[in-house]
């Protein structure tokens, strides 16, 4: 790859970061599930009728679901995780992948590493690196699956 193709690939992700809870919930995939009526209704009931009766996990339709159910839901699985915007939460998940973390490098978390990613996502949201890297991310898995 090029890196005019990487600029390119790295801009498509923030701008698809940045307008997908707005696509999604256009064409009806909402945090509440796929709104009556919609595109995203449509989108179902051919991909139900194509399989039988149900939208088959890892279908479009369910990733986009899913994705419509995230994307809203980030900051809030973050903080029942542990990782919140004052510290990690003892006892949690969090506090048990700081610990290993910690075993692992010899007693301290390492700054760069998953545990001090999520910790600073926790406390401050994602940066516009971090959802450039994440729709980058997401680009690469998608057109892996497409081909």
């Amino acid at each position: 790859m090029g890196l005019i193709t990487l600029i390119l690939a790295g801009t498509g992700g923030a701008a698809f970061i940045a307008a997908a809870p707005f696509v999604l919930g256009a064409v009806g995939f909402t945090a509440g599930g796929i709104v009556a009526g919609s595109v995203a209704a449509k989108m179902m009931g051919a991909a139900a009728a194509a399989s039988g009766g149900g939208v088959a996990a890892g279908s479009m339709v369910a990733v986009l679901q899913s994705a419509a159910a995230f994307i809203p839901a980030a900051p809030f699985v973050l903080g029942a995780a542990g990782f919140t915007a004052g510290e990690i939460v003892a006892g949690s998940v969090a506090a048990k992948m700081m610990g290993a973390a910690a075993a692992a490098s010899g007693g301290g978390v390492a700054a760069g590493s998953m545990v001090a990613v999520l910790q600073s996502a926790g406390a401050a949201g994602l940066s516009a690196a971090a959802n450039t890297i994440v729709g980058v991310g997401g680009a690469l898995v998608g057109a892996a699956i497409a081909l």
